[in-house]
């Protein structure tokens, strides 16, 4: 089964391409990023993107969902971020890359459990600020860089998932994995 990476800058509706990707049958896995902020903030921590401890946090959770069966029936799988995009995501915020995340950039890269191909999704031109996603839109595109930056370094190919409404990019990205499935 192949596995696809879908990734792209905060806001730039990569959850609600998924979220018709889903509904057609692909085996989609969430954002780790987003259910660590989420908790932590929960749990009273206001700032929880300062503590070193962030990053290896959402590793641990995206090699945990990395690691669940997937359904025989799937023809194939699309996660919403990879271990590369938590790279970015501690360039981004100045913090170390810990062990856990280089194990798990080294197994995805050179395993080749990924696609080559990453479905860049491309920003909408704005950014709805939420209790999560507490970036602004400039931050954003440079976060946006970072992650093609880091990606192209490793040697993946990166696929424009051009601004359009939310079904015309589900179906774009349909027809591109059907393809390469």
């Amino acid at each position: 089964m192949k596995r696809f990476t879908l990734t792209g800058a905060p806001g730039s509706g990569k959850t609600s391409i998924l979220r018709v990707l889903a509904a057609t049958g692909y085996a989609v896995v969430e954002e780790a990023a987003t259910d660590v902020m989420a908790a932590r903030l929960a749990a009273g921590d206001t700032e929880p993107w300062t503590d070193p401890m962030f990053i290896e946090q959402i590793a641990v959770l995206q090699r945990h969902r990395r690691e669940e069966p997937v359904s025989p029936d799937a023809t194939a799988q699309v996660h919403d971020r990879s271990a590369v995009c938590t790279l970015a995501l501690a360039r981004h915020l100045g913090h170390p890359v810990p062990p856990l995340l280089h194990a798990e950039i080294a197994r995805i890269t050179e395993a080749g459990y990924f696609d080559r191909r990453v479905l860049y999704v491309r920003p909408l031109g704005f950014l709805e600020p939420t209790q999560v996603r507490r970036i602004s839109y400039e931050e954003s595109l440079a976060f946006e860089h970072l992650h093609e930056t880091e990606y192209l370094r490793l040697g993946f190919e990166i696929v424009d998932v051009p601004v359009g409404p939310v079904g015309e990019r589900a179906a774009a990205l349909d027809a591109h994995i059907r393809s390469w499935a």
